[in-house]
């Protein structure tokens, strides 16, 4: 029981620590069963109840009976509360992007719900591996380049140093068959193509460590990160902070998330906003020669009106 050991010394934490009640989502898979069973075996020690949420997408014919065949597998290992939430997927940038909003807008009525101390979540080290590869691609900046953060609010993964094989030894370990999507093998998901195509070719000509070196250079990114995030909204809270004159002076990696979370205050969608949109807005700072006003996602403008930035949201 080597792997299902290492799972639950990673949750064990948590579960201490938590005063009644602890989320986990499935989805029959190999890493979120393996979280669960080990979760489980932690809660049953400890006292702590445990509500397992499967989600089915409604993306595949047989994604109801996935979920209840996998139902059936955690009330047979000994977790009593187990609840399938059907969601509707409405496609609106992407699959990938728009089932994650209907799985996680399920998972916020889970904890309206059940109030937990905590939503355990099953992404492993190769999850996070992929994030960065992803991350690179989209040449989207250090917060990017950061993978996933292991607690955001009530939300936490317990497994980024735990590997994928680790996931699959532990549901052999404990008699688990855990689903295996075939849209985990779909090469029209770049997350896919990262996973079977690039990771395998790095590993081959770089070495079998490369997982667990993009894992470490994801949580050094985060630190730094969160150091300039933690600036950024200092100088934020402080005077006017939306002065050129202020603005100007500030080294670029902390205005960049000034302006970043001005626009998103002022109205535009959180995420939507790319480099491409920053850099007309930071030319407004430091390349000034009286050009207009900037259009954003979410009906956001931003124009530089008597030495200050002003930003306005346009309902339609």
């Amino acid at each position: 029981m080597k792997a299902t050991l290492a799972i639950r010394q990673a949750v064990r934490p948590w579960v201490q620590i938590a005063d009644a009640r602890i989320l986990v989502g499935v989805s029959g898979g190999a890493d979120s069963m393996a979280l669960a069973v080990a979760t489980y075996l932690e809660c049953k020690t400890s006292g702590v109840d445990l509500v397992a949420i499967i989600i089915d997408h409604q993306l595949q014919e047989v994604s109801a009976a996935v979920a209840e065949r996998t139902r059936e597998e955690l009330l047979r290992i000994g977790i009593a509360s187990v609840e399938i939430v059907a969601v509707t997927v409405a496609l609106v940038d992407g699959m990938e992007a728009s089932a994650r909003r209907a799985r996680y807008e399920a998972f916020e009525a889970a904890i309206a719900k059940h109030q937990p101390d905590y939503f355990f979540l099953a992404h492993t080290k190769n999850d996070q591996a992929e994030s960065v590869l992803l991350g690179l691609a989209r040449g989207s900046g250090t917060r990017s380049l950061s993978g996933m953060a292991e607690v955001n609010g009530r939300y936490v993964r317990p497994l980024l140093d735990i590997d994928r094989s680790t996931t699959e030894a532990a549901c052999a370990e404990n008699g688990l068959s855990p689903w295996v999507d075939p849209q985990n093998s779909d090469l029209h998901y770049a997350r896919v193509r990262v996973r079977n195509e690039v990771l395998p070719v790095l590993e081959t000509n770089l070495g079998p460590g490369i997982v667990d070196a993009l894992a470490r250079s994801a949580r050094i990114l985060r630190e730094d990160a969160d150091a300039l995030d933690h600036l950024a909204t200092q100088f934020l809270s402080s005077g006017d902070p939306l002065e050129v004159e202020k603005l100007v002076v500030l080294p670029k990696a902390i205005r960049i998330r000034v302006l970043r979370r001005a626009i998103y205050d002022a109205g535009a969608p959180e995420g939507t906003l790319t480099a491409d949109h920053i850099a007309p807005v930071e030319a407004l700072i430091t390349d000034w020669h009286g050009q207009g006003e900037i259009s954003l996602p979410g009906g956001v403008k931003v124009a530089r009106i008597s030495g200050r930035l002003s930003l306005l949201q346009q309902i339609s």
